[in-house]
């Protein structure tokens, strides 16, 4: 199996690559997106997506769905096993039963073809903009700029970096989520922010306004349906085994709680 590198700490904010089988299309994207600063790459199919992931890293992928053979949601789902890039769709289908899909296996974004080209650029920035943000929470402390007191990310940045909740540990930094029996659970960047977001904010309701700022941030333009799907993500991954417990409850009309009490913990 090809190991795809991931390099956090390089600055590759303009490097995109193109995956879809229409060459039209392609040279369409790829040039206007250029003309914007980006550097893009272009694959007609999965096979050669791997390609190019083997050969370079990449800051964003956008996706076309449908595609002869192998389709977009295959490669999505393969894109999320290994901790790839993240990743806006494309598809002819628009529905809204196919894009909720498209986000439940883990794309950041969607939009239905055609799309005018700058409404794909402010979706990229948006979902660049976004990575960028996370990475840099993610930074030890030494190496980013204190944020400013009182915020929420001052305040995160004050938390001890293991929480335990339900026989669960997750370390905030290395960005780890174990289960009760000590197994790896991986998730996507989306579902890591928001379920720090709750886990930090115990047995206390969050609004999806509020789920947003604290997993997102304040320049996400992320709407409430977007939050419901990863709300069940989450819900799925964290039912391990014979542990079937709710940790996140619904609250009707109002949003999330997160149930478990949880334990914070600095270990060396």
């Amino acid at each position: 199996m090809i190991r795809y590198p991931i390099r956090r700490n390089v600055n590759l904010s303009t490097r995109i690559l193109i995956v879809d089988d229409d060459a039209g299309i392609r040279s369409l994207v790829a040039s206007f997106l250029e003309k914007h600063g980006f550097h893009v790459d272009a694959a007609g199919h999965p096979a050669e997506m791997r390609e190019r992931l083997a050969q370079a890293d990449y800051a964003l992928i956008v996706l076309d769905v449908m595609m002869p053979g192998e389709d977009g949601l295959s490669a999505l789902r393969e894109l999320q096993r290994i901790g790839g890039p993240p990743v806006i769709m494309l598809s002819a289908v628009g529905t809204d039963i196919d894009r909720i899909v498209g986000l439940e296996i883990g794309a950041e974004d969607y939009l239905a073809k055609p799309c005018n080209p700058r409404e794909l650029l402010a979706r990229i920035r948006t979902v660049l903009r976004r990575t960028a943000h996370a990475a840099a929470v993610g930074l030890p402390a030494q190496q980013s700029v204190p944020p400013p007191s009182g915020t929420p990310a001052a305040q995160e940045a004050q938390q001890p970096e293991v929480l335990y909740f339900a026989g669960w540990r997750m370390d905030l930094e290395t960005r780890l989520l174990h289960d009760p029996q000590d197994r790896p659970v991986d998730l996507s960047d989306g579902e890591f922010r928001l379920l720090r977001a709750l886990v930090q904010h115990p047995r206390r309701v969050l609004t999806r306004d509020q789920l947003v700022q604290y997993a997102l941030g304040t320049e996400s333009d992320s709407y409430d349906r977007a939050i419901d799907v990863q709300i069940s993500r989450l819900r799925r991954k964290l039912a391990s085994g014979e542990t079937r417990a709710d940790l996140i409850r619904t609250v009707r009309n109002e949003g999330y709680m997160f149930v478990p009490a949880v334990t914070r913990t600095r270990e060396a």
